[in-house]
């Protein structure tokens, strides 16, 4: 058994995120095992880029009120206990809502050591749509 220290916190990066984001590693198995995963807080109005992920993402929401949005699709709202399962390769982006912070735990496995490939920002104008009906929902 490994057991996993608490990762410092870092800054989310600004060519990654927008608006304040805290990203603490929780922990990345060894080879051959490829999981990795890591406690990620989004203060209000904080995102992530456009990203994709070779095996794909699961988003697993702690606290707070966020929005999940895959390319082409509604931007959809998501609470604690929402489980958020993203396929491979689908681009997407994920963060708070405008008013009020979230945090989630974001596992990902690495394909020839890449887990995630970055893209460019999401825009305010893409952002600002917002959920498209207050009940919509991921998870449950």
């Amino acid at each position: 058994m490994q057991r996993y220290d608490a990762g410092a916190a870092a800054t989310g990066s600004p060519e990654n995120f927008t608006g304040s984001v805290r990203v603490e590693s929780r922990f990345q198995a060894q080879e051959p095992a490829r999981v990795g995963g890591a406690t990620v807080s989004f203060e209000p109005g904080a995102r992530t880029a456009w990203h994709t992920h070779p095996l794909g993402q699961t988003l697993i929401v702690t606290s707070g009120c966020g929005w999940v949005q895959s390319e082409g699709g509604p931007i959809e709202e998501v609470r604690p206990g929402d489980v958020v399962n993203i396929p491979p390769n689908v681009r997407h982006w994920h963060g708070a809502s405008k008013g009020a912070s979230m945090t989630h735990v974001a596992v990902a496995e690495s394909l020839n050591g890449s887990a995630v490939t970055w893209m460019e920002q999401v825009t305010d104008d893409q952002y600002a749509r917002g959920p498209e009906a207050a009940d919509r929902r991921v998870g449950p």
